[in-house]
């Protein structure tokens, strides 16, 4: 294990057990690593559901967390891999600028929100407000996503293999939802689209950028997004905003 008590030592940062290591160290050490620097990959073990693990990240670098995280990890994810073996709490890639985070279980609420830009994959199932006011980020859940995902969500696309909750896409703008399960209800101003090649084709990029390409038939999705309807006020709408 690489001791992260002193600088000079980062340069040889591989592995970091955080039942030794404060967070607070482990993440310094992250934010140092520069655009010159030859590291690129680290290691880190017990995490024990620590809040705010890896968050800030702003290099290529490839962080793999063996445990589950807590809160907001890979918040605010800048160019960096961040792969979680096991299960994310509230907020994973929450702000994400760009870059690749991969949980392998499940994820909390909120999964991805706000996030501008780059590509969450969840392996399990996302909790409530997957996605929600999702601004470019591109979503892809092999499991099932919770109630009122895609809230206010205005640009990317969430890829759904499983169910969604209720209210799905609820006062969506221009963000594209693709699901492949049932959805429990639509939310104010969601409704069903047409899917067309260039949509099919859409769903086969972004599969393919996530590591999933040929894993489901990119025809059984069907797709969802704005009405439009609530984008300039009318009093006939009233009730829905």
């Amino acid at each position: 294990m690489t001791s992260l008590a002193h600088p000079v030592a980062l340069e040889s940062l591989d592995e970091v057990d955080l039942a030794a290591v404060p967070l607070r160290a482990l993440n310094r050490a992250l934010h140092a690593l520069g655009p010159g620097s030859n590291h690129r990959h680290v290691r880190v073990l017990n995490p024990r559901g620590a809040h705010a693990l890896a968050a800030g990240l702003d290099a290529e670098v490839t962080v793999e967390v063996h445990g589950n995280a807590g809160y907001y990890c890979a918040g605010m994810n800048s160019k960096a891999t961040v792969i979680v073996h096991g299960s994310a709490g509230v907020g994973v890639a929450e702000n994400m600028m760009s870059g690749f985070v991969h949980v392998t279980g499940d994820a909390s609420q909120s999964a991805g929100a706000t996030a501008h830009g780059g590509i969450l994959r969840i392996d399990g199932n996302a909790s409530a407000r997957c996605g929600i006011s999702m601004k470019g980020v591109d979503i892809v859940v092999k499991g099932s996503v919770g109630p009122m995902s895609a809230f206010m969500a205005q640009a990317g696309t969430l890829l759904v293999f499983g169910d969604a909750g209720e209210a799905l896409g609820d006062s969506l703008y221009e963000a594209r939802l693709y699901v492949r399960g049932g959805v429990a209800s639509l939310g104010a101003d969601c409704v069903e689209k047409p899917m067309e090649d260039r949509h099919l084709a859409e769903i086969h990029e972004k599969l393919a950028a996530a590591g999933l390409a040929g894993e489901v038939d990119v025809t059984s999705f069907r797709r969802y997004g704005s009405a439009r309807a609530l984008y300039h006020f009318h009093v006939d709408n009233a009730s829905a905003y």
